[in-house]
């Protein structure tokens, strides 16, 4: 007879254990890479354990090639601090033509975050401004490709020291690290029983939101709350998403680990009001503060921030549909990430802590029988254009959102930052 005492709860996960937990969450819930796919990676260096660990996961599911880019601060920054001026105006075209020709060819794109919020921080305005309107424009074939869902793709994060540092300011880096790296796990849900399981629960419960908004096809959403009485007419056609979603190849991915929004897509010129951000927004390095903008007929007229401005309006400058709405989505309040009471100063994160919207390009994915209409027709309809897709956050436990109905009348969707 067994009269060893049995322990009443389960050993916690060691750090590897949801390290490996996370690497396959990407690839099967994630990508859910199918068998003779490629996948093109981008992460910064620190996060090589987690490459190493999703390359493994993804050749197991069956993937022919696995390619990885590595960026480095340290390296981004030399050249803020010794590159010649015209510099800035250059990027690396025959890159970006190589990654657009990959995901012609269907492979599948993860992208791993991490970077250091504040990096850019203290350098020129013009030439931040300058050096990302040139990544833009190279890398427009594949952002238009991911916006469409032409293929399916995934970004997941990973606790880099730097970002650590930014998020815990008041621990040593061990301690912030750790701290972190706990808040990623917890919210990406590696830490259950079943996490793969975790996933396909929450995903239906999105997918019901989602179809409970598609049910009512509102004509607008009314955000009203201190600093925002904001009108976002939805364009013609428009499809609320959320969690998985299907892409063009037919591969049902989770473009977000973590997620806890539902989204669609705002008509391009039916946008009133004004609006001021409840979350900073980190950007290429910049930290933008206390965002407060006006729009009018759909076109952003006033902007304003405490921190970063003229970072901001030169974004804002990047093309015609930079200062237009390319996204809107709802998100509680009472969502995980917002529970946590961590600001990750980090967009994947921070998005899905509170309702946010999107400057620039629009996800035509979120349009309904948009097959074989042109760029003209998907405009007429209210899809938005652009070299850029910022989200920023406007939501708190403060903020009511109305649906208004085609016919004029107001629902409450959203009252005090839960749903109503």
């Amino acid at each position: 007879m067994d009269t060893h005492v049995r322990p009443t709860h389960p050993v916690p996960l060691t750090h590897a254990a949801q390290l490996d937990r996370l690497a396959e969450i990407s690839v099967r819930v994630g990508l859910n890479l199918a068998h003779g796919q490629e996948l093109v990676i981008t992460a910064p260096l620190d996060a090589a354990p987690l490459v190493r660990r999703i390359t493994e996961h993804a050749y197991r599911a069956g993937a022919t090639l696995v390619t990885t880019f590595y960026s480095d601060d340290e390296s981004k920054l030399a050249r803020f601090r010794f590159a010649p001026d015209d510099a800035f105006d250059v990027a690396a075209g025959w890159l970006a033509d190589g990654t657009a020709q990959a995901f012609r060819g269907n492979a599948a794109r993860l992208a791993i975050t991490g970077e250091n919020p504040s990096l850019l921080g203290g350098q020129d305005p013009d030439k931040v401004a300058r050096a990302n309107r040139a990544n833009s424009r190279v890398n427009r074939p594949s952002l238009e490709l991911i916006t469409n869902f032409a293929i399916n793709w995934n970004i997941v994060a990973y606790a880099t020291p730097a970002w650590a540092r930014t998020v815990f300011p008041n621990e040593s880096e061990a301690v912030a690290v750790e701290k972190l790296w706990a808040a990623i796990f917890a919210a990406s849900r590696t830490d259950g029983d079943d996490p793969v399981a975790a996933w396909a629960a929450h995903n239906a419960t999105l997918a019901t939101r989602g179809r409970s908004l598609n049910e009512r096809n509102f004509s607008a959403l009314h955000f009203r709350g201190p600093g925002t009485d904001l009108v976002v007419g939805l364009a013609d056609g428009h499809l609320w998403a959320g969690g998985a979603e299907a892409a063009m190849n037919g591969i049902v991915c989770n473009p977000n680990i973590p997620t806890e929004e539902v989204f669609t897509t705002p008509h391009r010129a039916r946008v009133d009001g004004f609006v001021r951000s409840t979350k900073p927004l980190s950007y290429q390095g910049t930290l933008i503060e206390d965002i407060m903008v006006r729009f009018e007929d759909g076109r952003i007229v006033e902007a304003h921030a405490s921190r970063g401005e003229n970072v901001l309006t030169r974004v804002l400058g990047t093309d015609e549909g930079a200062s237009r709405l390319g996204e809107v989505a709802l998100v509680p309040h009472s969502s995980p990430i917002s529970q946590s009471g961590v600001l990750f100063q980090n967009t994947l994160f921070d998005e899905n802590a509170a309702s946010h919207l999107a400057v620039g390009q629009a996800y035509t994915k979120c349009l309904s029988n948009t097959e074989g209409q042109d760029a003209a027709t998907l405009a007429a309809r209210g899809a938005n254009s652009s070299l850029i897709h910022i989200d920023w956050m406007i939501g708190s436990n403060e903020i009511d959102v109305d649906g208004i109905t085609q016919s004029g009348d107001h629902q409450p969707v959203m009252r005090r930052g839960e749903w109503a």
